[in-house]
């Protein structure tokens, strides 16, 4: 207890720690506040299912774009590791590669997303003005694919990097603009859903091109010349992929959970699906500001094993626990004081609002639950350990499937609670994988 008061009153570590979570913090949330806005928008047409359309459409291409976040994953913990050994060739190789596999990962997408989702629209079972409005709006955001692969790339790379502006400007320039042009195009010029799409593709496009332009300034910093030649050797890719086909394994499960909730809720009725999807942005904004947090846990931890500073892992660990819970807390008061202003400033839709209403005390939960497992991925990540993150959540899946089998017959009440054991159980598996690895291993006995 004595170490972790000590380690909870060292100023350098906070100084590091909100260093690094500070802009991601600020940057993250301007995700979600996306996903608001067109929510906002659409839910201010006259119609649920236009807002449904945009649930259901931004889900599936959610499916296709989160399943490969390991491109920001795999790429902060080589990155972070990289810059802890002085590293500036290998730093620039983590760069090149990840770029290359967003665009090559893109072009495989694309191609399959429009068959994947006429099977996910047909078990879905929706009504034909949603299916067809669904449809228009995820066609259109998939122009937009090559350049959000990319974006996470660069956001892993930059962070791993320990340059946590770039992110911000990267993130804030793509929302910012997708908020301006979705308030343009779907009020100003009446393009209703499909517009709010085109919106999505042009900022995601300015986004990365914005990533690109820094990437280059940031690399003068770390001297060091990229072996091309490596690139065309299966050795140099070895490590990246493998770490990379974990995390690809473990996100597709936890995006199959999200699109299970979408899923389900659509045929419990337009309404349901709808209100849902308005719950859901309360919790990616949770998620996204307590993730600035699992941000700097992946960096700060990173760099330590990469420096091999067990001291310096330990106290990020510490400092990030203990604010992530104080985050935690706010979050869960917010959404149960005033979650009503939170769904009200969404949509005006009666039946919407009256069904958001009653589900509001899941929302207001989850965050005390599901800080625990985004600060767990963040030290997984910063070992490049993505093994154990995959095999936790699908014990984790394997432990729910009952519970969820049982539940359904609650309706939509019973999808809200499966959902919260699914996030207690996620902690729990990754507790102790964590547990199991610091008596084997300390942490820093990790391969790099």
């Amino acid at each position: 207890m004595s170490n972790l008061i000590t380690d909870w009153r060292d100023r350098l570590t906070h100084r590091r720690v909100w260093a690094l979570a500070a802009p991601m913090i600020l940057s993250n949330i301007s995700v979600p506040l996306v996903a608001l806005v067109d929510s906002t928008v659409i839910g201010h047409l006259p119609h649920a299912h236009q807002l449904g359309a945009v649930a259901v459409g931004a889900s599936l291409y959610t499916v296709l774009a989160w399943a490969m976040s390991f491109l920001r994953m795999g790429s902060t913990g080589f990155a972070a590791q990289a810059a802890g050994r002085g590293d500036g060739a290998a730093l620039r190789q983590v760069l090149v590669q990840g770029l290359l596999l967003a665009l090559g990962l893109a072009l495989v997408l694309g191609a399959v997303g429009v068959p994947l989702s006429g099977v996910a629209l047909h078990f879905m079972q929706p009504s034909a003005e949603l299916e067809q409005l669904t449809r228009d709006f995820f066609h259109t955001r998939l122009f937009g694919l090559p350049a959000a692969l990319a974006s996470y790339a660069l956001v892993g790379w930059f962070l791993g990097a320990q340059n946590a502006r770039a992110p911000l400007a990267i993130l804030l320039v793509t929302n910012l603009m997708n908020i301006a042009l979705n308030l343009w195009f779907v009020i100003g010029l009446e393009w209703g859903v499909t517009g709010s799409a085109r919106a999505s593709v042009i900022a995601e496009w300015t986004g990365a091109l914005v990533g690109l332009v820094l990437a280059r300034n940031t690399l003068r910093a770390w001297p060091g010349q990229i072996a091309w030649a490596a690139l065309g050797v299966w050795q140099s890719w070895r490590p990246l992929l493998a770490v990379n086909r974990d995390i690809f394994i473990r996100s597709l499960a936890l995006q199959a959970v999200f699109f299970l909730i979408t899923v389900q809720g659509a045929r419990l009725g337009d309404a349901t699906v709808a209100a849902n999807a308005l719950l859901l942005n309360g919790l990616l904004l949770t998620a996204h500001a307590l993730d600035g947090l699992a941000h700097a846990v992946e960096a700060l931890c990173g760099h330590a094993i990469g420096a091999r500073d067990r001291l310096a892992l330990r106290r990020s660990l510490v400092v990030a626990c203990g604010w992530s819970l104080i985050a935690s807390v706010g979050f869960a008061l917010l959404f149960l004081l005033a979650g009503h202003l939170f769904i009200d400033m969404q949509t005006d839709i009666p039946d919407v609002r009256d069904t958001a209403y009653r589900y509001l005390p899941y929302l207001a939960g989850l965050p005390l639950i599901a800080v625990w497992s985004y600060l767990l991925d963040g030290l997984f990540i910063g070992a490049t350990r993505a093994r154990e993150m995959r095999n936790g959540m699908l014990l984790t899946l394997l432990l729910v499937l009952p519970f969820a089998w049982v539940l359904q017959a609650l309706g939509n009440h019973g999808l809200w609670i499966t959902f919260l054991l699914f996030m207690a159980l996620r902690s729990l598996t990754l507790g102790a994988f964590a547990w199991h690895l610091q008596r084997r291993d300390g942490w820093l006995g990790v391969r790099t």
